[in-house]
């Protein structure tokens, strides 16, 4: 049976005793880590940048063009793999959360917006001018990483922590959402729907775990989203079937079952009304 793996950043940083960071241009990454190639997913966050070459990025069932500029940013457990051209070049970064948040303490990575669960948009493209700007933290971090400094950690969490600044401002302008207000409920949302999306199905629900009207939380997920309430959840449901999917061991019956159906017709009507397919007939067409 087909499963596709987690990867952890220790299976890509097997000689360093620093089991939350791992940084590398594209090109010396792939020479050892061929495999990417294939579906998997990885524990920690994922950063990538091209500068150079082509192809496609698949991420959770959405495939993206890769071309200079892009970047992509990936939270733990998306599933992912690329098709790239021979002359691909660029750099990645694989780093903990809790890495991340120790640091820094005030402020944490899932305070970036380009990382949200219910608005994910996991790629961008930088012009030339931006990539310009941005280039110069990504070799800073790769020659920090290769040498032997004073105060080494410190300049590359810095590094990192810029990158995720100038991604943030170039988010903000491409995606503004204009009532802060309602920015805060959606990342409230999000906190709860990853927690409950098995258990608990009713809209309502939601609307009272973040203390409004359930009027109002649909006028919040229209306003930022373009979706009502529902149909956020839904969607989270839908993509965690289809990862589960991808994965043998499960029977469609047990898939519906983990996702809180005890009525196994119900949830195929669900999953082809929103793919336009059965959940049989993606996972031949998946695999």
């Amino acid at each position: 049976m087909k499963k596709y793996p987690i990867y952890n950043i220790q299976r890509f940083n097997c000689n360093s005793v620093n089991s939350d960071l791992y940084i590398n241009t594209f090109k010396n990454h792939l020479i050892d880590h061929s495999f990417v190639e294939e579906p998997h997913r990885h524990s920690s966050y994922v950063l990538v940048f091209f500068t150079k070459g082509s192809g496609t990025h698949e991420i959770d069932f959405d495939v993206f063009a890769i071309q200079p500029g892009s970047m992509f940013f990936l939270q733990p457990g998306q599933m992912h793999h690329w098709d790239l051209s021979d002359d691909v070049e660029g750099f990645v970064i694989f780093y903990s959360q809790e890495m991340y948040n120790l640091y820094f303490g005030q402020k944490t990575i899932g305070g970036y917006p380009f990382y949200s669960s219910v608005d994910n948009k996991p790629e961008m493209v930088f012009n030339v001018a931006e990539s310009k700007a941005i280039l110069p933290y990504f070799e800073s971090l790769i020659l920090e990483t290769q040498a032997n400094q004073l105060l080494k950690q410190d300049k590359i969490m810095n590094l990192l922590d810029i990158i995720h600044i100038e991604i943030t401002r170039k988010y903000s302008v491409t995606h503004f959402h204009e009532t802060h207000s309602y920015n805060v409920k959606i990342k409230n949302l999000e906190v709860v729907l990853e927690q409950k999306f098995k258990t608990e199905k009713a809209p309502s629900f939601y609307a009272s775990q973040l203390n409004i009207t359930l009027k109002h939380l649909n006028r919040i997920c229209n306003e930022i989203l373009q979706k009502t309430t529902t149909e956020v959840i839904t969607d989270r449901i839908i993509l965690e079937a289809k990862r589960m999917l991808m994965d043998k061991k499960f029977t469609v019956n047990e898939i519906a079952t983990e996702l809180g159906y005890d009525d196994y017709s119900y949830f195929t009507r669900l999953f082809k009304k929103n793919t336009g397919m059965t959940p049989s007939a993606f996972r031949i067409f998946k695999n």
